[in-house]
């Protein structure tokens, strides 16, 4: 006799992080991403936080802890940058709910799904850090080369990949 669970998949499907890992890899991510862009420029191109953040909200598959992860990794990336603080919170924090509400709705155990979503959400991001720096701070003259926004999207959902293939050791279902 076949039994029915009545658990929805959303939950039957959330992952878990000790908390080392939790906060762990994201200080890794944000430390690589601001050291590592300065000793080797071309690295600048990736987006290791991004990455990051977007993992960890579809992992747990809930929109308010993809937020407050994003919020997080992104304030804590401002405090290496030169711009103001927040501009990649409320970025982040963005990508986090939408990747998360995403999450909920697809397999993103897929590899060519998680390519997918990386590379769109880098170009969202891109977006919203335009928005950000050219409506709410008022920057004149933004210029986006979005060629290159589009060539940063793809390279990050290559470098995604296999990050997420090592990230996928470390959860644990709830």
């Amino acid at each position: 006799m076949a039994t029915r669970s009545y658990t929805s998949r959303r939950e039957a499907e959330q992952y878990a992080f000790h908390p080392a890992v939790a906060l762990l890899i994201p200080l890794v991510a944000v430390v690589l991403q601001a050291t590592g862009s300065k000793v080797f420029p071309r690295l600048a191109l990736l987006d290791l936080p991004l990455i990051v953040t977007i993992f960890f909200a579809v992992a747990r598959r809930s929109p308010v802890a993809g937020t407050l992860t994003g919020a997080a990794i992104g304030l804590f990336q401002d405090a290496f940058t030169n711009q103001p603080i927040g501009v990649n919170g409320m970025a982040k924090a963005v990508v986090g709910y939408m990747a998360a509400n995403i999450g909920v709705r697809l397999d993103v155990e897929n590899t060519k799904t998680r390519a997918l979503l990386v590379c769109s959400f880098s170009l969202v991001q891109s977006i919203l850090l335009y928005l950000i720096r050219s409506r709410l701070l008022g920057v004149q003259g933004l210029q986006v080369l979005w060629l290159h926004e589009l060539l940063r999207a793809i390279a990050n959902a290559a470098v995604a990949i296999p990050v997420f293939f090592v990230l996928d050791r470390v959860k644990r279902q709830e």
